[in-house]
């Protein structure tokens, strides 16, 4: 079992920055590929952004060249680094792990909430 737990979140101005931290139970960076996702009212979770076990980054159209994921083995930590927040932004962000090899391990931390203020 993998325990993720999320921080940071909050409550910002557009434009703004805020700073995700998700912590893991275990050093699983090597087998699990490391995600954060997000839910805003009404709509389906979608993948935000991730790291895969080869430590190549993925993130969506909407928030490239303005978020950023970065990891740290030593701390088994992930983190989403979001700057130039827009309202759309508003949601709650969930930290993912999932196996790289076995689809049935997948993990969710339980949420942080993201508001941005117009």
């Amino acid at each position: 079992q993998v325990q993720l737990v999320e921080s940071g979140g909050g409550l910002v101005q557009a434009g703004g920055s805020l700073r995700l931290a998700c912590a893991a139970s275990g050093s699983i960076f090597r087998s699990y590929t490391m995600g954060w996702y997000r839910q805003a009212p009404g709509k389906e979770r979608e993948l935000v952004a991730s790291f895969s076990v080869g430590g190549s980054a993925n993130y969506a159209d909407s928030v490239k060249g303005r978020f950023t994921i970065s990891r740290d083995g030593a701390k088994n930590s992930v983190y989403l680094q979001m700057n130039s927040l827009k309202p759309e932004d508003t949601a709650v962000y969930y930290c993912n792990a999932d196996h790289s090899l076995i689809p049935a391990r997948r993990f969710w931390g339980q949420g942080t909430q993201v508001t941005v203020s117009s």
